[in-house]
């Protein structure tokens, strides 16, 4: 049994994901419907047999730290737990988390006696499905200090990236963090045959690390200012010549790090044949269990190529290329196309709805169209609203929705009035 302890990095404010990070952290960001963007990384976890896992938060954890308590309790027999370590200030330390290695190390004194031979550290806003064990193993195997998880990427994309050489041993004897596009030719790797018919001939770091113990240690001691381990740590364990591998993965991956990003991940779920796919018994993707009723259609919805989450009320005329999350609740007549609706945190009665002369329903109204939107939880959609996205749109940002990369985002909560036009 490999003896290995994971923890996942929540990562700051999240500003690039704004206004989806307005009331949560990045890693409570609600995905696919029903599930959290933290449930990724724990779910490779649980499928890798890694069933000690620490979730480092600093800003909006409040969301997080009651998903995960409600979401991932193990039985007292397996000694698995998914542990909250939020950012505090000690007699020793002032700071709150700076950077990646940063935020590791300040955690040192909570994980650290915890009895592991490597440490996983993983990212808390990326979709993916791996092998966990399998990584290690190969970690174990080339006899190193360090494996960093890497997938080829093309030209384009390797300005983005840390990228780094391997050479025919697997090993790693330079790293660069985000090359200019002129100095990239000589940083081309090995690759599959595939990979270099498509030109993904560049090895980018995926954020994911596993480290020996004691080399982890010995780096914090000696580069005790260091706040980052792309720039910092790893660039240093290979200028003092430890042994840093490579560990090629070629299935589906995707940084969550923009509202563009955020909306193509979460609609890509939709395709026919997805590239992540959630469909799969053996890769389960874990999450709270909620004891609600299934979805209920009513007066002849016609669907297409969507996600709909249960505990769903729908009356809709048309819903297609959309995911629609947690207790939805969809007008007559209205129609939803290529959008995220995320849902609502509670029902409201029909009392409830009765009783509000004036205010709006939870949910999206009657005759309403809605394309290429977000609609974050709570909203309350007036009848008659139409709300289009597209490229047309600047980017503009106001109390109760903002515009993004041509992404209209009705923020949590948000109220649009009846007969509104965001077109």
């Amino acid at each position: 049994m490999i003896k290995m302890i994971s923890i996942i990095l929540g990562g700051g404010a999240g500003s690039r994901l704004y206004p989806l990070t307005e009331k949560r952290s990045k890693p409570a960001v609600p995905i696919g419907g029903k599930y959290r963007l933290i449930d990724i990384p724990i779910s490779n976890c649980i499928n890798s047999g890694v069933r000690r896992m620490f979730v480092l938060t600093q800003y909006n954890s409040a969301s997080l730290n009651a998903h995960i308590k409600n979401a991932y309790n193990f039985d007292v027999f397996s000694q698995g737990f998914v542990d909250i370590l939020a950012a505090e200030q000690t007699p020793g330390n002032k700071e709150w988390f700076q950077g990646t290695s940063d935020a590791v190390r300040q955690s040192r004194q909570h994980y650290d006696r915890h009895d592991f031979d490597y440490i996983l550290i993983l990212s808390g806003d990326q979709l993916y499905q791996m092998d966990f064990e399998a990584m290690a193993r190969h970690h174990i195997e080339q006899k190193a200090d360090l494996t960093i998880a890497c997938l080829p990427v093309d030209a384009r994309d390797a300005t983005g990236f840390g990228i780094m050489k391997v050479d025919d041993k697997g090993y790693i004897p330079r790293f660069i963090e985000k090359p200019n596009a002129d100095v990239l030719p000589q940083w081309a790797s090995e690759v599959s045959p595939l990979n270099k018919k498509r030109g993904r001939t560049y090895l980018a770091s995926m954020g994911i690390y596993i480290f020996n113990k004691k080399a982890l240690n010995d780096l914090f001691d000696r580069y005790a200012d260091a706040i980052d381990f792309g720039k910092e740590i790893i660039p240093a364990a290979i200028q003092e010549g430890r042994k840093v591998a490579a560990y090629q993965y070629e299935g589906y991956w995707t940084d969550i790090g923009t509202i563009r990003s955020f909306y193509e991940a979460n609609l890509e779920l939709t395709d026919h044949i997805p590239s992540f796919n959630l469909f799969d018994s053996r890769r389960i993707i874990y999450t709270r269990g909620r004891l609600l009723p299934p979805a209920k259609f009513y007066g002849g919805t016609q669907i297409n190529r969507t996600l709909i989450a249960e505990g769903s009320i729908i009356h809709a005329r048309m819903i297609e290329g959309s995911i629609v999350g947690l207790r939805s609740r969809i007008g007559e007549n209205t129609v939803i196309k290529d959008s995220i609706v995320m849902g609502n945190d509670v029902y409201q009665t029909l009392q409830e709805i009765a009783t509000q002369e004036e205010d709006i329903p939870l949910g999206v109204g009657h005759y309403c169209h809605i394309e290429h939107a977000i609609l974050d939880k709570d909203c309350r959609i007036g009848n008659n609203v139409v709300i289009k996205g597209g490229p047309h749109l600047e980017d503009m940002d106001t109390s109760e929705f903002c515009i993004r990369d041509g992404v209209v985002v009705v923020k949590k909560g948000g109220v649009i009035p009846e007969g509104t036009r965001i077109m």
